[in-house]
């Protein structure tokens, strides 16, 4: 899908059905106003035959979500092999099933509901796993920072239609490669997950962008999938960057037109662009227009 120059291997669709809907209401001056609103719809996940969550999302890629989910929070093992994903439609149910048993009682019975959007939970020790991971050291240059963040602000999105979503973005070097939206950032972050496993994409060289806070969660889901630098137009929680820097993860954020602020992973950081230059290009491409 493209948008602009930008060639997505998936993108938003504003106009897919049931995303979204037209309601009317009154603005400011009581006249009548119709705007779309975006649709929120239950998911229930089982994995194998063990129901594990349900889900507030809007409904787009469950197959990616599950498999992320799953992924993000231990419950899929690195060798563990998926057999099939099952989504039914109107039960509004996803089953992942995998070739071996799996049991998950004593980590449902730890639950910890996060700081997300839409009431994010985890499972089990949040930090199980992180104690000896480093991250692998690929650089991040300021001018694919800058690049990236044109293209994915200018991309038609379900944001730009409705609002009240967030988006995130798996991105290599200066292009934006997948760019998925849901009601919290943390399923946002599991349908990039969820595709990531069904692709067997390399996390190693990647970066991921979010419209979402850098909390503790973000991080360590970022850890998890094993990619290297988080991006943020938001800001971020003490905790966020602790764990960032435990695992050597670029942590940047505030980025707002040529601003950012990197709090963790300078190191690094290639500042190959200034902020000066990049807003005289910008101000000139858009003189031209």
């Amino acid at each position: 899908m493209q948008s602009g120059d930008t060639t997505y291997l998936i993108a938003p669709d504003p106009a897919r059905p049931r995303l979204t809907r037209r309601v009317t209401g009154t603005d400011q001056t009581g006249a009548a106003q119709e705007i779309s609103v975006v649709e929120e719809r239950p998911l229930t996940i089982y994995l194998n035959g063990q129901e594990i969550v349900t889900a507030m999302t809007i409904g787009d890629y469950p197959e990616y979500l599950a498999l992320g989910f799953l992924k993000n929070q231990g419950m899929l093992r690195d060798g563990e092999t998926v057999t099939g994903v099952d989504y039914d439609e109107e039960l509004e149910v996803v089953v992942v099933r995998t070739d071996s048993p799996t049991t998950h009682e004593a980590k449902l019975a730890k639950k910890t509901r996060t700081s997300g959007c839409a009431v994010g939970t985890v499972f089990g020790d949040m930090m199980e796993g992180l104690e000896d991971l480093r991250l692998p050291g690929s650089e991040v240059r300021v001018s694919w920072l800058y690049g990236l963040a044109k293209a994915i602000n200018t991309t038609p999105s379900l944001y730009l239609e409705a609002g009240a979503i967030h988006g995130t973005v798996l991105c290599q070097e200066d292009r934006p490669l997948v760019y998925m939206e849901d009601v919290g950032r943390h399923n946002a972050v599991d349908k990039i997950a969820g595709w990531m496993l069904s692709e067997g994409a390399d996390p190693a060289d990647k970066i991921l962008y979010t419209t979402g806070r850098l909390t503790s969660e973000m991080v360590i889901k970022c850890a998890h999938m094993g990619i290297p630098a988080l991006v943020s137009r938001s800001g971020f929680t003490a905790w966020g960057v602790e764990i960032a820097e435990q695992v050597d993860l670029t942590l940047i954020g505030r980025m707002r037109g040529e601003r950012f602020t990197c709090l963790a992973g300078e190191h690094r950081l290639i500042r190959d662009a200034s902020p000066e230059a990049a807003g005289t290009d910008r101000r000139r491409r858009s003189a031209d227009v």
